[in-house]
């Protein structure tokens, strides 16, 4: 005999024994009440398979999603951090283009008031 076998002899000397119940109780609630709760139970574990399976899908799609927004996040991080001192360069451009031009009003209206002082 096998370990196994003995094994699963023993397991079953150990166990304490069930009471008995009576064969008309079992009888009465044959497989014409069973029959109707199985399907009962089928219809509902279906659904429940249904449900399950949906649930699924849906954390597989979220998934993906959170995963595709993690690298697109990190991809526009990269191009800020590059883009950064072009930003700053650009910025600084602005500031001395007014003050140049702010420079350039100023002389105009100076040329501007010399020519009105000549036409006196």
């Amino acid at each position: 005999m096998s370990e196994s076998l003995w094994k699963s002899d023993v397991m079953e000397e150990a166990l304490p024994e069930e009471p008995k119940t009576e064969p008309a109780a079992e009888e009465a609630s044959g497989p014409a009440a069973d029959s109707g709760a199985v399907t009962l139970s089928v219809d509902e574990f279906s659904a429940l398979e249904e449900r399950i399976q949906r649930t699924v899908n849906l954390v597989k799609f979220e998934r993906q999603a959170r995963a595709t927004a993690e690298e697109r996040v990190i991809t526009l991080q990269t191009q800020l951090r590059e883009q950064a001192p072009l930003a700053e360069q650009l910025q600084k451009e602005i500031s001395a283009l007014r003050e140049e031009r702010a420079q350039v009003r100023q002389r105009v209206e100076r040329i501007l008031s010399q020519l009105d002082a000549l036409e006196l």
